[in-house]
């Protein structure tokens, strides 16, 4: 990081514009999970969405994808009344009461919650206005956690479900086509190269390049 960006992860002892690596302490960063980038992408324009945050963990890091939202589905109230009213966590927890929003909210929610403690911008808080921040979560099956270090070790512990997402998508990538039912051999046998060598990533991209899928992929005839 450089200066402006240390400052903006609240890290002391980092001047100048260029980038350099800085040893982290503490446990507020750590992983891509924390990085300013990905919170600020997974926030509403003037607040945090804990439902944006913890869909995009499904979808990029546990390979668990929620179905879309049903039809007409009210969005979360903006008004400043309801604002201070409550803190969102409980506002949210008003929102998906309805039974057809709950089953999805109760995987994403909080997952999200989870990273409450980072602002829209991914800057560290401890209060949401006047309110403390919740950090919690309760995962469907009763598993718990509190705050971005539990949620990390939850994360960490779904090797299996991390390795064969980032496999789909380095396939997808490297096919440019999505993955098929009919690609479920060569994904298996890529994340079992994977494991196998240690995850490290230039298995992986090994594994998808040998891959039958990659080695016989067609090309239309003209194609640029």
């Amino acid at each position: 990081m450089n200066d402006r960006l240390a400052k903006h992860y609240g890290i002391p002892g980092v001047t100048g514009k260029e980038f350099r690596r800085v040893p982290l302490t503490g446990e507020q960063r750590g992983g891509i999970l924390t990085q300013a980038s990905v919170l600020s992408v997974t926030s509403n324009p003037t607040r945090t969405s804990p439902v944006k945050r913890g869909k995009w963990i499904l979808d990029n890091i546990l390979n668990t994808p929620p179905p879309p939202p049903p039809p007409e589905v009210p969005e979360l109230s903006e008004d400043q009344a309801d604002v201070a009213s409550a803190p969102l966590r409980q506002r949210m927890e008003k929102h998906r009461s309805k039974a057809e929003c709950a089953q999805c909210h109760q995987r994403m929610d909080p997952l999200g919650f989870g990273l409450e403690n980072y602002d829209a911008i991914g800057g560290w808080r401890t209060k949401d206005g006047k309110f403390d921040i919740d950090p919690s979560g309760t995962l469907p099956g009763g598993t718990t956690f509190n705050g971005p270090k539990g949620l990390r070790a939850i994360v960490r512990s779904k090797a299996d479900e991390f390795r064969r997402c980032l496999a789909e998508k380095l396939l997808t990538y490297a096919l440019g086509r999505g993955v098929e039912a009919f690609d479920k051999c060569a994904l298996d046998n890529i994340c079992q190269a994977v494991d196998n060598n240690q995850n490290r990533f230039s298995a992986l991209v090994l594994a998808v390049v040998h891959s039958d899928p990659f080695l016989y992929r067609k090309v239309q005839r003209g194609a640029k």
